[in-house]
């Protein structure tokens, strides 16, 4: 059974959500304010998260921020903001999908559904992907079966965009992934650099890149599945 907690500070909106989401592999727990969402979240654990911005007593966006801290929980925003500045915000915080007021119902279910089936972490060791063979225990990357030489950088960052291909990963998200040993600060160009140097490794155009996709304004994503 999947637990859901809905933070929506609009009852008649939450429960309409809670209709549109019912379903017998789905119970919910909807909180009105941060308050009471940080006493469920304490005491409870749950497989997903809707979570409104504008709330009583503060911004969902803080709550986003201290939760990451402690917890990886699929993160779905829910709110009217739409300017591009708060979708961009809001992934940086580790949103996992953000979606607009007013909005369908069904497409709310179907990026639920969505983000719960993917929700299962993939380790990738070993992948083809059509003129692409990887592996990342041998360290061994092959194209049209011609070696390619990648610094361990690059290895990281490949492997994390291909672990959440089909999915944009966020520059910082890549930033805190790829430079773990002991750096302290790491300017962000430092990743377009590297994501310069694996596309002129790995695309046949590096200026019109097929693999390796920019989102602009969030991050990166290996677009093919």
């Amino acid at each position: 059974m999947k637990r859901i907690l809905i933070i929506e500070d609009d009852l008649s909106l939450a429960n309409g959500i809670a209709l549109a989401l019912k379903d017998s592999e789905f119970t919910f727990v909807q909180v009105q304010d941060l308050y009471s969402a940080w006493r469920e979240t304490e005491n409870n654990t749950f497989d997903l998260i809707i979570l409104d911005i504008n709330l009583p007593d503060g911004n969902g966006l803080d709550f986003l921020k201290e939760l990451r801290r402690e917890s990886a929980v699929p993160v779905i925003i829910l709110t009217a903001n739409d300017l591009q500045i708060d979708v961009v915000t809001g992934l940086e915080l580790g949103a996992d999908d953000y979606i607009t007021k007013p909005f369908s119902l069904m497409i709310l279910r179907a990026r639920v559904g969505a983000r719960l089936r993917s929700n299962a972490p993939v380790i990738v060791d070993s992948i083809s992907i059509n003129e692409f063979q990887f592996s990342f225990t041998r360290m061994e990357f092959l194209k049209n079966n011609i070696s390619i030489e990648l610094s361990k950088t690059e290895q990281k960052l490949l492997r994390i965009l291909l672990e959440n291909r089909g999915h944009t990963v966020t520059r910082g998200q890549l930033v805190d992934a790829v430079w773990t040993d002991d750096a302290v600060y790491v300017d962000e160009n430092a990743l377009s650099v590297a994501v310069k140097r694996l596309r002129d490794k790995l695309e046949d155009t590096p200026s019109s890149p097929v693999y390796i996709k920019t989102v602009y304004g969030i991050g990166y994503t290996w677009s093919v599945m």
